[in-house]
């Protein structure tokens, strides 16, 4: 942290060197181009906004010592002002910036809290109105004859920015709007007039602020306003994070007026009221959400897409859950005794799930489409990982245990024509995953096993011929079966051919494995041939050395059976009789030491 702060109060003085080396015509300022760089370097960039708040923080009081500018000592505070006549250094409108920097970091950051406590919502308006009164005297002081004209007209840009957002938190949009509109109509006058390096930071304003204003004209009454919004989604892929959960939030929250009017939905026929805000709001971005994946121009844009509408239909469904779990006769019963139905709630979420489970299906999909065109590609460089069949025999495992899901869905059980089209779809994803594991087996040589899972995909795609006759509408969505057995019927020839090469080759010269694996010494392999390199080598095999332990008999062990049958003659005469010793012998006896 101290490392942190010493590094902090480096690039301050290098800033507060830049700021000071101004042409003397009057004071100047970088205001948007401070506060980008202090934002993208403090916290901004992962949207850490107390971080930046405690820079903004640590600023400020370098810059109140530096100028002498202190607010009463350790003991009483004395509030001061920067007044016009002080403007002899363009560090005290840093000042100035830094306070409306730090007030609007802060109600930022309240913004993000907010979501889970409500109460810090007041807490977030006061903030934002210090920030647009620290903006207005930034703005009052800018109107000096000491300041010149570029800093002039970033300030009433940030001004009417900070008012703009004020505004748009109070749900003022018709404030907002011409807030926005002013600050948009400054930043682009300033691009046109400047380099080509402040013009790519006042666009980024330009676009950051376009939803905002987007967003206020369909309040006002602009009905054209969302379809703008949808396309800006679409267009924001690669303009940040922070730009595109922006506009989801806009969206979502034009949404949720458009629910109030939603009561039901039809799904096979059969009607279903919908009750639940979340839901109805899911429901009503549903159709928009399928065109805009249609329409987006980039794999990462509708990658993003599909990720945010599996996203919604989760918590959707999760909304329904609960409102299963509190209703106690669907707890204990799921089916209406009486008419023996699946209830509305209970058809609301299978209904859901099915959702879920065909985006799930689509975004694998679209995904195998990429991998496929990728795997037809040449690979520059062979060093690199390139996509392999393994890939997409993952993906068509995912979909298919997503469509195995499918029939399971409560009140699906008696739909006979939903169960058909669960069953084609199956076997179309089948005939494809087959298809790649036949490659896979290709690429490892394995021509027999390749062969017969050729064979199978020609199966699976007549199956699917055959029953597509009888429901041809549930075919549109899916792959071209036709293509399929075309490129099959390639693969055949082209594998026979293989295979009958490469049984040529390993009939002319011995296999690499037979080299390989044969590491017997020559002494054993006189009566075969084999090429091995190591016999002209520095090392050849030509004898096992050490030689191994070979068994041989040992010396055989004597067992005298007749020991115990024996009668040894008595040998007492031959024995020594011991003589008597006397006394001398008694004691030696006694104490041992004639034994």
């Amino acid at each position: 942290m101290a490392a942190e702060k010493r590094g902090e109060a480096r690039g301050a003085g290098m800033e507060e060197n830049k700021e000071n080396n101004q042409p003397n015509e009057g004071l100047g300022l970088e205001i948007l181009q401070i506060i980008k760089e202090s934002q993208q370097q403090h916290g901004l960039r992962h949207g850490d906004y107390q971080r930046y708040r405690g820079y903004c923080s640590r600023r400020l009081r370098r810059l109140r010592k530096t100028l002498g500018f202190k607010m009463g000592n350790r003991h009483k505070f004395t509030g001061k002002k920067v007044t016009p006549e002080m403007l002899s250094d363009s560090r005290y409108l840093l000042l100035v910036l830094m306070g409306a920097e730090r007030a609007w970091s802060y109600s930022m950051q309240l913004k993000q809290e907010a979501n889970t406590e409500p109460r810090k919502r007041f807490h977030l308006l006061s903030r934002l109105r210090k920030a647009a009164k620290h903006g207005e005297e930034l703005e009052r002081l800018c109107e000096s004859n000491r300041v010149d004209a570029k800093t002039k007209l970033e300030a009433q840009a940030y001004h009417s920015y900070l008012t703009g957002m004020l505004r748009f938190e109070l749900q003022e949009w018709k404030a907002a709007m011409e807030a926005f509109n002013k600050c948009k109509t400054i930043y682009e006058k300033l691009a046109s007039a400047f380099t080509e390096e402040l013009a790519v930071l006042y666009h980024q304003r330009v676009e950051e602020i376009s939803p905002n204003i987007r967003y206020c004209a369909y309040n006002i009454g602009d009905q054209n306003a969302m379809n703008e919004l949808i396309q800006m989604r679409l267009s924001a892929g690669g303009g940040g994070q922070m730009m595109a959960e922006k506009l989801e939030a806009l969206i979502t929250q034009t949404r949720a007026k458009q629910a109030a009017t939603m009561s039901e939905v039809e799904w096979r026929g059969r009607t279903i009221p919908v009750k639940i805000d979340k839901v109805r709001i899911f429901l009503l971005g549903l159709a928009d959400n399928e065109a805009a994946i249609a329409q987006a121009a980039s794999e990462e844009t509708k990658e993003r897409l599909y990720e945010s509408l599996l996203s919604e239909s989760r918590d959707a469904i999760q909304a329904v859950r609960e409102e299963l779990k509190a209703d106690a006769k669907q707890r204990d019963r799921a089916l209406d005794g009486e008419t023996c139905k699946v209830s509305n709630l209970q058809y609301l979420h299978s209904y859901l799930t099915y959702i879920k489970l065909w985006t799930v299906v689509k975004r694998n999909e679209s995904m195998a489409r990429v991998l496929q065109a990728k795997l037809k590609e040449p690979q520059p460089d062979e060093s690199k990982r390139g996509p392999r069949p393994q890939d997409l025999i993952r993906l068509y495992d995912i979909i298919l245990q997503s469509l195995a899901e499918l029939p399971q869905l409560l009140g699906m059980e008696d739909d006979h024509s939903f169960q058909k089209e669960v069953a084609l779809k199956t076997l179309v994803y089948k005939a494809y995953r087959c298809f790649f594991i036949a490659q896979s087996y290709v690429l490892v040589k394995k021509w027999s096993e390749a062969l017969v899972l050729y064979q199978r995909v020609l199966k699976y795609a007549k199956e699917v011929q055959v029953q597509a006759k009888s429901c041809n509408s549930s075919l549109k969505d899916l792959p071209d079966v036709q293509e399929l057995i075309t490129e099959v019927n390639a693969e055949m020839y082209s594998l026979q051919a293989a295979a009958i090469l490469d049984t040529e080759d390993s009939a002319e010269t011995p296999s690499q494995s037979q080299e390989v694996k044969d590491n017997k010494p020559l002494c054993d392999r006189l009566d075969a041939f084999h090429l091995d390199p190591s016999l002209v080598g520095k090392q050849p095999n030509l004898v096992t050395f050490p030689p191994e332990f070979q068994p041989i008999p040992c010396k055989p062990l004597f067992f005298d059976l007749a020991l115990n049958h024996v009668a040894f003659p008595p040998l007492d005469d031959k024995v020594e009789q011991k003589g008597k010793g006397g006394l001398t012998g008694y004691i030696k006896g006694i104490f041992g030491f004639g034994s």
